[in-house]
């Protein structure tokens, strides 16, 4: 099983595009392996990885078929009760984003404010895992617990990444997923343990090394080595990675390419976020298989509060990419120099 298609409405940067009388929802369609999002700052990102997120949680934490959900959670913390994440073109409209699986859905549905209800097909299932741009474990001693009881002004995604790395390790993983482990293991010289709300690594000569005095980019190694050890990335599980390139050093972009593809190879459907073009390309080169990897980039239209999409399995494909065009020009300045 794997989410095949996005379809959203009057949410956000996502207006719908009128055509004569009509408007036409923003639809985007995925493949069942990576999928690499991109475009410019303010054209949906990380809303779009969200929505996934807030569907797919929402269909395995909920035991009726109607539930109300509250948006803030999710999108923004810091929201007043008067502000809408409506897109501004909409009137006295609801918006709403399903996904699909080919067969079955979920909507999330909401008229000019924050409280969604949410209507699923009776089989839609689908596990998820969102690792925010943020880094977070740095911050956990005494966090969840500090959640429960105030208005803190952290979103779910950074919340439930504490929650999912704090769980009990599993007792037993894939051979495949241990080939993984040590491959990160190498790369940030140790391996990742949680002591009283506080995660460590642990290096190879026996020091333990207080997360936060890590690296931030060898942090996001570490992060991704405790969710497999905690047995939450297994075969239909729907990985979305908010920027993984960001404070990594360019020499790993190989390795989490690499770790990426395996993942996705083993049945686990993967959604990225990235500003970066040379990341996205080391996954469109070091795929084995075309269908493997799929980019899809997301751009303004002509009309305002419109967003659009191209997808292509080769990025020199899009239409308006302005990473490939940042990069170009960026090597023209070095040719005229």
């Amino acid at each position: 099983m794997a989410i095949r298609l996005i379809r959203i409405k009057n949410v956000m940067a996502f207006g719908a595009k009128k055509i004569g009388d009509k408007e036409l929802p923003f639809e985007l369609a995925f493949c069942p392996g990576i999928n690499v999002i991109i475009g410019e700052n303010g054209t949906g990102k990380t809303s779009l990885l969200k929505m996934i997120y807030v569907a797919t949680q929402w269909s395995t934490k909920q035991d009726h078929p109607e539930k109300d959900i509250d948006l803030r959670n999710y999108f923004s913390t810091t929201l007043e009760s008067g502000d809408s994440l409506s897109n501004y073109n909409t009137q006295n409209e609801r918006s709403n984003f399903e996904i699909f699986d080919g067969n079955n859905s979920v909507t999330i549905s909401f008229s000019c404010g924050q409280i969604a209800s949410a209507l699923r097909s009776y089989h839609f299932k689908m596990e998820s895992v969102f690792i925010p741009a943020t880094e977070m474990l740095s911050h956990s001693k005494g966090f969840l617990a500090l959640n429960q009881k105030f208005n803190m002004p952290f979103d779910a995604t950074q919340v439930d990444i504490i929650a999912n790395a704090s769980l009990p390790e599993a007792r037993e993983i894939p051979s495949y997923m241990h080939e993984i482990m040590k491959k990160i293991s190498k790369a940030i010289n140790g391996e990742v343990i949680q002591e009283n709300d506080v995660f460590y690594v642990v290096k190879e000569d026996g020091r333990k090394v207080n997360f936060s005095l890590e690296a931030e980019g060898l942090r996001k190694l570490g992060l991704l080595w405790k969710l497999i050890r905690n047995g939450l990335l297994e075969p239909g599980t729907v990985l979305l990675w908010d920027e993984p390139e960001a404070n990594l050093n360019p020499e790993l972009f190989p390795l989490v390419a690499e770790i990426l593809l395996e993942l996705q190879k083993n049945g686990i459907q993967i959604f990225v976020a990235t500003h970066s073009y040379n990341f996205a390309k080391y996954l469109e080169i070091r795929r084995t298989e075309t269908e493997q990897v799929q980019f899809h980039n997301l751009y303004h239209s002509e009309q305002p509060g419109v967003i659009e999409a191209s997808s292509a399995y080769r990025m020199e494909d899009l239409h308006f990419n302005h990473i490939m065009m940042a990069d170009n020009k960026l090597l023209d300045e070095i040719y005229d120099l």
